[in-house]
């Protein structure tokens, strides 16, 4: 992936994920099926991590995501959109009356590497915290939006995990990430890099 400011992903290609998990999110909701997509090339059809977000209203409706490129980035996208609506724990499945309401947002990943907490920068960075089998994510974005300091987040991801929330002054595993984020309520413009 690209460097810090340079997006990974040109304006057609944000447009066009976003397109696919749009449509996934309507035809999965409706009809319980994936629509088949063909014609992907380039970093679209190439391995990648991804969230997707869904937002009813600008509230949290369900984000799921992988952290490692497992599979093609449009499939990812995919998989995490109907997960997303689907089967995010904290929330009942999107129902077909709601989908006109929810927006959706897409975090694509860099690889996770190690990071100090001192090195932590809140908007840039998302942490994964992991400690005694337990393992706790949070995108860049949480955060910013939450108005969260860095050991606020740090704190937070702990608890994400659902580990004390110093866990990560007492021997827990850090990794940071950036992510590539655009959504639907930006008009698919990148929000962070």
């Amino acid at each position: 992936m690209s460097g810090p400011g340079a997006p990974y992903l040109d304006a057609k290609e944000r447009e066009e994920l976003l397109r696919v998990a749009r449509r996934t999110v309507e035809e999965y909701v409706r009809d319980r099926t994936v629509p088949a997509v063909s014609g992907l090339s380039g970093r679209l059809a190439g391995p990648g991590a991804a969230f997707v977000t869904l937002k009813k209203k600008g509230r949290l409706r369900g984000c799921i995501g992988y952290t490692e490129a497992v599979a093609p980035l449009f499939k990812v996208v995919q998989e995490c959109a109907v997960a997303a609506a689907t089967e995010d724990p904290r929330f009942p499945p999107v129902t077909p009356a709601e989908l006109s309401s929810i927006d959706l947002e897409i975090s694509v990943l860099t690889p996770l590497a190690p990071i100090r907490a001192g090195e932590v920068e809140v908007g840039r960075h998302g942490l994964m915290v992991s400690h005694q089998g337990r393992r706790g994510l949070l995108l860049p974005q949480v955060p910013v939006e939450l108005g969260w300091d860095r050991e606020t987040f740090l704190d937070q991801t702990c608890v994400k995990a659902g580990l004390p929330p110093d866990a990560w002054r007492r021997g827990a595993t850090l990794q940071a990430f950036t992510a590539e984020v655009f959504g639907e309520a930006e008009g698919g413009e990148t929000a962070s890099g």
